[in-house]
């Protein structure tokens, strides 16, 4: 196999060793950036077109939380082969593909007219927007920090929070208002193709390795090959393990589950957020609104959380955040004045941010990055397939026993058993 030196790489690609800062902190802006841009796809942006898709298509709420779960389940089958992809072409080309099928699919959702259309799209936006554009945009970050991937993970986490979750449900609702909501999607979908997809293809670049860098801006080492670029890296205190080792650890089952489990719960919680918002008697707008302390309590959980990742047992922070999924399902039936929906979005907001800064770090931390992107597809599949299975029995529940308060105290039973695992958690160690 052959050496590549800094020399046959393209003209951009040799500025990157030279510039006075170290190249990660570019990589973190571009992945955040993807990260935010994943928010069409994200429930908490499909929340808010919910009610115009039950209103316009004329259907019932049950069919539309069907349609969200088989689409995602199908969009979440892909997931394993945008892993591999990632491993083995690297990150730029496959983000710039998946950014531009998001936007087209994006483009398609405001020509929806029944619900076989609305399934369609629903699977292209759950499989390239939350999941696709969230794994690829998350590894990249991972492959340019290791020591500081707390801090770093924590700091995206911010920036998520407050322009995704905070921003984007609001943007979206005064958008509505102005232009309608299949114009608000199609905007949404040029967004994708006019900012992110050149802003991947120009600055978006693998490894630090690949450059003869190494994460964390540490002193560098001789380029490897683009096809194997870990190979001749300076040693650096990773193991590495390939998908068929990682499968075969009970830590990847436990950690994958817990995930997977407050995807599913926080899904149907967020899907449902007007209805349920509605029934406890409060504005439909509210539910807009207090995506903002949700976001901002996010925002500062995340940070917190990252800071603290290296000191504080990760199995701990999981566990907690599932204990506090818990309460918010029980909580969720007892939102009977603003204040209470405030202090409901910021513990939702708490929960959040734990599971985020666990579900963005502990797979590289565990598993190391040489085959990141395998590992990840395969746990992204687990956990994408467990949140598409929130909305649909709340929204069946809600249609038939006419309250969402029988499937909200079943649910909360699964978190706490899953917190107790948690603890019994332990880092693989092939030693």
């Amino acid at each position: 196999m052959s050496k590549l030196s800094v020399s046959h790489l393209p003209t951009a690609s040799r500025l990157i060793p030279r510039i006075p800062f170290f190249y990660g902190w570019v990589i973190l802006l571009i992945g955040t950036f993807g990260l935010i841009m994943t928010s069409p796809g994200q429930t908490y942006a499909v929340s808010i077109f919910i009610e115009h898709f039950i209103t316009d298509l004329g259907i019932s709420r049950s069919l539309v939380s069907t349609l969200y779960t088989v689409g995602t389940l199908v969009g979440s089958f892909a997931l394993p082969f945008v892993g591999r992809q990632f491993d083995k072409r690297g990150a730029r080309v496959v983000m710039v593909l998946i950014t531009i099928l998001f936007g087209l699919v994006c483009i398609y959702m405001g020509f929806v007219q029944n619900a076989l259309m609305l399934a369609i799209g629903f699977a292209g936006i759950r499989m390239l927007g939350q999941g696709s554009l969230s794994l690829v945009s998350t590894n990249v970050i991972n492959q340019w920090w290791v020591e500081r991937r707390g801090l770093i993970m924590g700091i995206s986490g911010v920036l998520l929070a407050i322009f995704g979750t905070g921003l984007f449900p609001n943007l979206i609702h005064a958008l509505i208002e102005q232009v309608g909501w299949r114009s608000t999607y199609m905007l949404l979908g040029a967004s994708l193709l006019l900012l992110l997809t050149p802003l991947a293809y120009l600055f978006v670049r693998h490894t630090p390795e690949t450059f003869g860098l190494l994460p964390d801006g540490r002193l560098s080492s001789p380029p490897s090959s683009l096809t194997n670029p870990l190979a001749a890296a300076a040693p650096i205190a990773e193991e590495h393990w390939t998908r068929d080792e990682a499968q075969r650890t009970a830590a990847l089952w436990i950690v994958a589950l817990g995930i997977a489990c407050i995807g599913m719960l926080a899904t149907g919680l967020t899907f449902h957020m007007v209805s349920i918002f509605a029934d406890n008697g409060l504005p439909a707008a509210l539910a807009a609104t207090v995506y903002v302390p949700l976001a901002l309590t996010t925002a500062v959980v995340n940070l917190g959380s990252g800071i603290l990742v290296n000191r504080f047992p990760i199995r701990i922070m999981l566990a907690i955040s599932l204990l506090l999924q818990a309460v918010t399902l029980v909580m969720a039936q007892y939102l009977h004045s603003v204040t209470l929906a405030f202090v409901y979005g910021m513990i939702l907001g708490m929960m959040m941010g734990l599971s985020r800064t666990v579900s963005t770090v502990i797979w590289a931390a565990y598993f190391g990055r040489r085959h990141l992107g395998s590992i990840t597809g395969l746990v992204s599949t687990i956990t994408i397939a467990g949140s598409a299975l929130g909305p649909m029995p709340m929204g069946i529940a809600r249609d038939l026993l006419g309250s969402y308060n029988l499937a909200l105290n079943v649910f909360a039973i699964i978190p706490l058993v899953l917190a107790v695992a948690a603890l019994f958690i332990k880092r693989p160690s092939k030693s």
